[in-house]
């Protein structure tokens, strides 16, 4: 079928803090002339995500085009959440012209493109394009490809090492779907991280995918917008570990929510913060800091121990409150011990 008159959607992916929120922000601060909506998936309760892009929000894509899926992984809950969001996008009074959805880091792309082919929504939008965004960094490092031999020695020792880690699952599966691949914070990398990623990713790839470096989210639209690769009629060639499968489980996964009020030492909550990843393992924490005597909100982005922090707007009529989202693999969440960490 044509894809002439759908609403072209593209689906960006990628592992926790991969940088999926300060891509889209670039993509609406340059929608090459489009209409612009963005539906954001987070794994846990607070906003984040979705709160950083509405700050954003202008007449290319406003407030009432932002819109949050919280209640679950966006390809466990297509028919609950993910229908409802794409049918209510579509009857604004003013529909847009091209879609962006933030999947959550753990989301598994291929059941979401999946969901294109639903009858109530199928003759009427079309997956422009997946965009799969990697760490060059982290996967530098081997954080997602083990060395071949090093696993095989491994394996000869103990069985267990058959069965790959979730995280690796998650990663591929997002590698194995992308229709372009982007190496994020490839100024951390350089040039040689950059290089060592890439031939990784490569590895991984089901096909030859173009790889392109990217800081700070900067990228041009026009390469990743207009894809038309009409993803959801190109499923076979785009494997899963979980094809086969009607879903997949997040049991591995966890997050909570830790509250508290102003904090006289931010400095002192960052050092915390990174000390907690680095003692727990924690994967993510990312939320909002309220600073006794400042008007503006503290953002608190941290992958692993890696952290970044900054001012981004004034608290306005919400209530200046801290609140952070913590996520790990199910064994690392202690709360009480989460919480004694970060002195709430």
């Amino acid at each position: 079928m044509s894809t002439l008159n759908k609403i072209p959607v593209t689906v960006i992916t990628g592992f926790l803090g991969a940088g999926k929120t300060t891509l889209i922000r670039h993509l609406m601060q340059n929608p090459q002339g489009k209409r612009l909506a963005v539906v954001v998936n987070e794994f846990g309760t607070a906003g984040v995500d979705g709160d950083i892009l509405k700050s954003c929000a202008d007449d290319n894509c406003p407030a009432e085009n932002i819109m949050e899926l919280a209640n679950g992984c966006i390809c466990c809950t297509v028919a609950d959440d993910f229908i409802p969001t794409i049918e209510s996008l579509m009857a604004l009074p003013q529909p847009p012209e091209h879609i962006v959805i933030e999947t959550s880091g753990l989301a598994l792309p291929k059941p979401l493109l999946k969901a294109f082919d639903w009858p109530a929504i199928r003759s009427r939008i079309t997956v422009d394009g997946v965009i799969a965004l990697a760490d060059a960094e982290a996967v530098a490092k081997g954080q997602f490809a083990p060395d071949l031999n090093a696993v095989q020695a491994q394996r000869e020792a103990d069985d267990s090492i058959d069965h790959e880690t979730p995280l690796s699952e998650v990663f591929e599966d997002q590698i194995s779907c992308a229709d372009i691949v982007l190496l994020s914070k490839a100024d951390l990398a350089g040039a040689a991280g950059v290089e060592k990623a890439r031939a990784v990713i490569e590895a991984e790839a089901p096909r030859k995918l173009p790889i392109l470096p990217m800081t700070e989210g900067v990228i041009d639209p026009r390469v990743i917008l207009g894809l038309e690769a009409a993803a959801e009629d190109d499923l076979d060639a785009r494997p899963s570990h979980h094809d086969g499968h009607h879903d997949h489980e997040h049991d591995d996964f966890d997050s909570i929510v830790v509250e508290m009020g102003e904090v006289a030492d931010p400095e002192d909550l960052q050092k915390r913060i990174i000390e907690m990843a680095r003692s727990r393992n924690i994967l993510r924490v990312k939320g909002y800091v309220a600073v006794e005597g400042k008007p503006m909100r503290m953002l608190v982005q941290a992958v692993g121990e890696r952290l970044r922090a900054q001012y981004d707007q004034p608290w306005g009529a919400q209530p200046r409150k801290t609140q952070l989202v913590v996520i790990a693999e199910h064994d690392n969440i202690d709360a009480a011990g989460i919480h004694a960490d970060l002195g709430a």
